[in-house]
């Protein structure tokens, strides 16, 4: 019983370690992440309100790999309504953000 507690622990700590739960769609792969200014002139097409799991079990994701999948649901959102980029609009709270989505030509 202990072993089988142990190998549960072990599975779900590499689980929470893991980056690529999220993966680029093709047309993703050509979303850039933008800062306000760089979209400045862009038209703005619409919103990704994005979510993932912040936490595990008890144990929580760091904050750089929540964001960076974050970051990919968003573009695959852009990269479905043909937008060229996504800008963070909003910090990361229980694993939810919004991006603002834009086409750029």
């Amino acid at each position: 019983m202990t072993r089988l507690v142990i190998v549960l622990l072990i599975s779900i700590l590499l689980t929470a370690c893991r980056t690529d739960w999220v993966q680029l769609t093709e047309a993703a792969e050509q979303v850039a992440v933008a800062t306000p200014s760089e979209v400045g002139d862009c038209p703005r097409v619409g919103t990704a309100n994005v979510n993932a799991m912040d936490s595990i079990g008890f144990v929580q994701r760091s904050a750089r790999q929540l964001q960076e999948e974050l970051i990919r649901l968003a573009r695959n959102e852009a990269g479905d309504m043909e937008a060229s980029h996504v800008v963070v609009e909003s910090p990361i709270r229980e694993g939810r953000q919004t991006f603002g989505i834009y086409r750029c030509s």
